[in-house]
């Protein structure tokens, strides 16, 4: 199920069903608050840098992602980069939370033409993490298993925010071949409810489970963007350093001797989570100083430096050697976002040790596009990236 191109219609409706949430959770003047604070950017300061970026600035000197950005994309993103600055994270995480994200989600169904998601999905709820379970027949097997963790600076997000993203996506991969494609989107718990290493160990508790629908590791991906990546990443390196007896446990005490998935798909990974390599771009929507405020908060007491709160830290090539999916890695990121050249260094680090590497750099692309674009872009363009990743996967689980 791919649904059409968000609409000023759908805008509108959006902001209905999130006014109430935003009083309900932030209370009635400090909503006002914030609003009001915005005034100014959203009537002087977005039109005036709108018109001189698109239309009074030489083409030469523009943003590369403006260069290429229609306006509907353009004013968006100039909205969400002042929200990530300026809107409080516990304000924020409304945004994209489930209250806003599902209703939304049934208007643009119904807007479409579906009264119910021709695609199965139900919640999954255990004592120790929880998710959405998506495939395209319940009553099968899947033939692969796509584990996700969505991003959001770890402070917002979840997986109804992504809901309409994993539907399109399911479609594309059974075009690409799959006979009965599943997601699994982990549910993890938001900062500063609680912080390292409670995601973490809901990831890992979210992989026991998905290793109980498909038996065979080989068939599963895992996948993440953002913050989302980052748990991918922390759970690989997990799996390398585990005993005997904590195999047995993951697997129930099945024979399973080596429960890497076979590949890991990233969408503009969070890396390293504080790194000087992070640098502030024109074009993203992303800025270093919020992101290294995120990246303390979810650490809490733990070193920042750990490899396991912080993959990127992990120079040692042999250990990620060991870490790394059957199928090695397949990596997407735009040219212009704030994580460009630390994702760019993590490449050249796994290909030092002989993994199986690929990736693809979006010129003028910014943070997690794939994701971004099937909400704002057009037809053709908002299925691109999630198409190309969907063909990725396809080929390289199915290679020999």
């Amino acid at each position: 199920m791919i649904l059409g191109q968000v609409s000023w219609l759908d805008c509108i409706v959006f902001l209905v069903f999130l006014t109430p949430q935003l009083i309900a959770h932030a209370g009635f003047f400090r909503t006002l608050s914030c609003g009001l604070q915005a005034l100014p950017f959203l009537l002087i300061k977005l039109p005036l840098s709108f018109i001189h970026d698109r239309y009074i600035l030489d083409r030469a000197y523009r943003d590369p992602f403006v260069q290429h950005a229609t306006w509907f994309e353009d004013i968006t993103v100039r909205c969400v980069r002042y929200a990530f600055a300026y809107i409080p994270p516990d304000i924020g995480r409304v945004f994209l939370s489930q209250p806003v994200a599902l209703p939304f989600l049934r208007f643009r169904m119904f807007r479409h033409g579906y009264l119910h998601s021709p695609i199965h999905w139900h919640e999954v709820k255990q004592n120790d993490f929880q998710g959405l379970w998506i495939i395209e027949n319940q009553f099968q097997e899947p033939d692969v298993v796509i584990y996700y963790a969505h991003g959001g600076g770890f402070s917002m997000g979840s997986s109804y925010f992504y809901l309409e993203f994993f539907l399109a996506w399911l479609s594309l991969l059974k075009s690409s071949g799959f006979r009965n494609p599943a997601i699994f989107s982990l549910e993890y718990t938001l900062v500063p409810d609680k912080s390292y290493p409670v995601q973490l160990l809901q990831t890992i508790a979210g992989y026991k489970h998905v290793l109980s629908l498909s038996c065979d590791p080989a068939r599963i991906c895992v996948s993440g963007d953002s913050a989302g990546a980052t748990l991918i990443l922390s759970l690989l390196l997990y799996l390398e350093s585990i005993t005997m007896d904590t195999l047995a446990n993951i697997t129930d005490g099945k024979e399973i001797r080596d429960i890497r998935p076979g590949l890991a798909v990233l969408i503009s990974p969070w890396v390293t989570l504080v790194s000087p390599k992070d640098k502030i771009t024109s074009g993203d929507y992303l800025n270093p100083t919020t992101l290294h405020q995120y990246a303390h908060q979810y650490a809490n007491k733990a070193i920042i430096n750990s490899s396991l709160v912080s993959p990127g830290n992990c120079k040692n090539a042999e250990r990620w050697k060991i870490a790394s999916p059957a199928k090695g890695f397949f990596i997407h990121y735009g040219s212009e976002e704030v994580f460009a050249q630390e994702i760019r260094d993590w490449v050249v680090l796994l290909k030092s040790a002989g993994i199986a590497v690929e990736s693809w750099e979006e010129k003028g692309g910014i943070h997690a596009w794939p994701v971004a674009a099937l909400f704002l872009s057009s037809t053709r363009e908002r299925q691109k990236g999630i198409k190309m990743i969907s063909e990725r996967i396809r080929k390289l689980m199915c290679s020999k």
